[in-house]
């Protein structure tokens, strides 16, 4: 089962982690934290045995991260499901090595979400496969 990894440098989920915990499919939840993470929520994780790492000044550095998750838990392969900040992140500095897309046949109208709006530069690539489903 998979390692839940969930950066939160803001304590926003304080209280709601056991709900992830919880979870079926988790194995359990792992924080990571950066220097200006609140002393309290640190003490909050602690008390309540919770894996965190304090891997950055102001943000989480991705790439230090994934390099504590594949040298401490032995992770080979991060598979996010993630929205528009934490993918364009991943992105822009050149951590992903596939990227899986769901084109569905929605018009969307005055307000769409942009789902790539905040990378800077062009990224290259190349379809691996291409599926369509009925219906």
């Amino acid at each position: 089962m998979p390692y839940w990894v969930i950066p939160d440098t803001s304590a926003k989920l304080r209280g709601l982690l056991h709900t992830c915990r919880r979870f079926e499919f988790c194995r359990d939840v792992i924080l990571l934290l950066s220097e200006t993470t609140p002393r309290d929520y640190i003490e909050h994780l602690r008390e309540r045995n919770y894996d965190y790492h304090v891997v950055g000044k102001k943000r989480v550095d991705l790439e230090k991260s994934l390099d504590l998750l594949s040298s401490k838990y032995k992770v080979k392969r991060v598979l996010t499901d993630t929205g528009r900040i934490l993918g364009n992140l991943l992105i822009e500095q050149g951590l992903v090595s596939k990227l899986s897309l769901l084109i569905h046949p929605v018009v969307v109208g005055r307000d769409p979400y942009h789902m790539f709006g905040n990378i800077s530069g062009k990224t290259i690539l190349k379809l691996s496969k291409r599926e369509l489903f009925r219906g």
